[in-house]
């Protein structure tokens, strides 16, 4: 049995694959078993990674399914304490691995932690220095686009960036995989949001150290599948983890914040997208409803949804700054 296992999801990521595996494959910690999960790739990674990676496990699904459902197959696919998940995108530091495993261990409370995300293609900017998520409904990478001389010292954080990051699977099991209704986008807040209302933390390490080029799936930061299933998701996420009062409570910044989005979105010619993504994530509230989704108010859980309330109100200032 591994003590840990890291998993790729992959759909047509052909493009990065060796980059992502031969630096995965040359890590200072050699016991970690290495799965790839593959959606229906058509562009030959299946074949790549069964002829020039014997030593590296490949699960085949017929179809694309989307990141949360691979990464899913994938988790319970594995026998160890903990799992790494990794973007196919990325090339990681020769002790990624060990950093993220010392790390995790060091917060005994820790349900994940994330690496340290530097552009790929810029290695002089930050891409994700841990996730955070506000009162207006916001989720954003911290430092995304700052200095890599920033954000360097280990602290807690909202959530984990899914992107790249170690989760104890026993953690996992006790409050639910990733959600599949997320199909792609903020699955890793709403995980970590679930682990947080329980009382486990989230915590950043910057010596595990990864390079990402971002949105090598998708294809751009912005297109209108990402925008479409980004606002759906959020609408999601706010109905299925909040109480009511705590809704009600968020309800004029979150106003506040999706009005600023509309407009932000029209600008670049996207509004109709987002607005529909709004629409759909009501619909799909109404259907989580009814299959139990919503995460159950507990009374001995209220002092973790104080903690919450107060970082939504902080990581206003946080993201405007």
């Amino acid at each position: 049995m591994n003590e840990v296992s890291v998993v790729i999801p992959n759909y047509n990521g052909i493009d990065y694959l060796k980059t992502c595996l031969n630096s995965v494959l040359d890590q200072s910690y050699t016991d970690a078993a290495v799965i790839v999960v593959d959606n229906g790739s058509t562009d030959g990674s299946q074949e790549l990674i069964l002829s020039a990676y014997p030593q590296i496990r490949l699960i085949s699904l017929s179809k694309n399914t989307g990141f949360c459902h691979a990464v899913n197959v994938g988790i319970q696919a594995v026998d160890s304490t903990y799992v790494i998940l990794l973007n196919n995108d990325t090339e990681v530091e020769h002790d990624f691995v060990k950093n993220l495993l010392l790390g995790i261990k060091r917060h005994k409370k820790a349900f994940s932690c994330a690496a340290r995300m530097i552009s790929y293609h810029d290695r002089d900017k930050l891409d994700d220095a841990g996730n955070f998520y506000n009162a207006f409904g916001w989720a954003f990478a911290r430092g995304r686009g700052k200095s890599v001389s920033l954000y360097k010292k280990e602290d807690q954080i909202f959530a984990s960036c899914g992107g790249a990051a170690i989760y104890q699977k026993e953690i996992i099991e006790e409050i639910g995989s990733f959600d599949e209704e997320h199909f792609a986008y903020l699955e890793d807040i709403d995980i970590g949001y679930r682990a947080r209302i329980l009382g486990y933390q989230n915590w950043y390490i910057p010596d595990a150290q990864v390079w990402h080029i971002g949105s090598g799936t998708s294809g751009s930061q912005y297109n209108r599948f990402k925008i479409r299933y980004s606002s759906r998701n959020n609408i999601y996420m706010i109905y299925k983890n909040m109480p009511l009062l705590q809704i009600l409570v968020n309800l004029p910044f979150l106003l506040v914040g999706f009005l600023l989005k509309i407009l932000f979105f029209a600008g670049k010619g996207y509004a109709k997208e987002y607005l529909a993504g709004i629409k759909n994530g009501f619909s799909l509230s109404f259907t989580a409803k009814k299959r139990g989704k919503k995460v159950k108010y507990q009374q001995q859980n209220f002092r973790h949804y104080l903690r919450i309330q107060w970082e939504l109100w902080i990581n206003i200032f946080r993201r405007l700054a």
